[in-house]
């Protein structure tokens, strides 16, 4: 793995990333106001570790969770990073009975109080998708609860690709894809009454659970969904699917009258057979946002980037920031003041590449575009990288694979103005 400090223009030259089935050339138009300059992040995770999430605490810090693999099974770990450091490792839970899949992950969010939330995933049966979503709270960091599982339907079927946000002054909202209604079903075979569901609640801080409630009967089986909560609602996306098998990005938006109706950001139309596991990712920052995903209508790969200017209500019709057969998907996007961060990964003959682009916020201009590492690792095990947006900066962290083995990797990228540049 390599991170390269590097604008886009010395990336084509040194490594002909500006050909083949590289960037599509929209990537390189000129006018770009930005070079884009990556530096390696340093990170607190054990020598072996996958599966991250990375995210901002009230406070200001961040918090990067991880799983690492010991003698029995796995263990859930975390770190903080304030003022310019990280401070110990943590552990949250471990188990030798636990769902560890590449794309089906833990994630960690702290609530308005501080308090930290964990979720993770343990088999409930011997069925290679027969898990359990699990919940923690940590009112300190240190001493976490007993978990909780988040659904008590009591079947031997899937439950995951799981999304949390804040609720209220200490609560937390979760969103996972449940597969209660398959039960008996082969695993993506579900149509009607057999599909997979989409469903959400939240919990208090004594992980009592509310307002439980089916939010789509029937979305693809394997996608990640990802939300997005500040004082305007929540904004949850995850990939659909009907009954012609239309696989298509839709979107909940929960506002103080409740959850409105399911509706696609666009019109793609892909009719996929099956599941492509690989779902959209959202975000917003006053009163604007953005949804991206991977889609193939008309079989070729494409990776949209739409924006709403009314905080989700609508949404534009969607840019195309890279195509072709070498697009993975498996997007990150963060926001700004300043704009929107869009990350993805792509796989070409040489390997697996990490990029990152910056947008103006109505995504009329794409303002630079880095590729920030070169992998080792090929196919799934690299995972789905995450990015936060931090003071003008874009974080990123991501999972490699060297000699077998995996682990994480950081870069900060800041944006240096053209006229700046040597």
């Amino acid at each position: 793995m390599r991170i390269f400090p590097v604008s886009l223009a010395l990336a084509c030259a040194l490594l002909g990333a500006c050909s083949g089935d590289a960037p599509a050339p929209a990537a390189a138009a000129a006018g770009q106001a930005l070079r884009l300059h990556a530096e390696p992040w340093p990170l607190a995770t054990d020598a072996s570790a996958a599966q991250p999430d990375l995210v901002a605490a009230p406070d200001g810090s961040l918090l990067l969770s991880w799983l690492a693999p010991d003698a029995q099974g796995h263990q859930l770990r975390y770190a903080r990073f304030s003022g310019g450091r990280w401070q110990p490792a943590r552990q949250i839970a471990r188990g030798d009975d636990w769902f560890v899949n590449w794309a089906d992950t833990p994630h960690l969010r702290a609530s308005a109080d501080g308090a930290l939330w964990a979720q993770w995933l343990r088999r409930s049966a011997d069925a290679p998708y027969a898990y359990d979503v699990q919940l923690a709270r940590s009112a300190d960091g240190r001493q976490w609860s007993a978990a909780v599982t988040v659904h008590d339907d009591a079947t031997a079927t899937e439950h995951g690709f799981v999304s949390l946000w804040p609720e209220g002054a200490d609560g937390m909202g979760i969103a996972w894809l449940d597969g209660r209604r398959t039960a008996g079903i082969g695993h993506g075979d579900g149509h009607g009454q057999g599909a997979m569901t989409l469903r959400s609640a939240r919990f208090d801080a004594q992980l009592g659970k509310h307002d439980e409630q089916e939010l789509d009967p029937m979305t693809c089986d394997c996608c990640q969904t990802g939300a997005h909560a500040d004082a305007s609602g929540v904004l949850l996306v995850y990939r659909g699917r009907d009954a012609g098998e239309t696989r298509d990005i839709h979107l909940r938006r929960r506002t103080a009258a409740g959850w409105q109706p399911a509706r696609r950001v666009h019109a793609d139309d892909w009719v996929m057979p099956a599941c492509p596991v690989n779902g959209p990712a959202v975000t917003a920052y006053a009163g604007n946002a953005w949804v991206a995903w991977y889609t193939a209508p008309q079989g070729e790969p494409l990776l949209h980037l739409a924006h709403s200017s009314d905080g989700g209500a609508s949404f534009g019709a969607p840019r195309v920031p890279d195509r072709g057969t070498g697009v993975q998907g498996r997007v990150q996007v963060a926001a700004d003041a300043d704009g929107l961060w869009l990350a993805w990964l792509r796989e070409e003959g040489r390997g697996q590449s990490l990029w990152l682009a910056r947008y103006s916020p109505s995504l009329d201009r794409e303002l630079g575009r880095l590729q920030v590492a070169i992998l080792q690792g090929r196919g799934r095990g690299t995972g789905f990288p995450r990015l936060l947006a931090d003071r003008g900066s874009a974080r990123l962290v991501w999972t490699d694979v060297v000699a077998g083995k995996p682990l994480l990797r950081g870069a900060v990228v800041s944006p240096v103005p053209a006229a700046s540049a040597p």
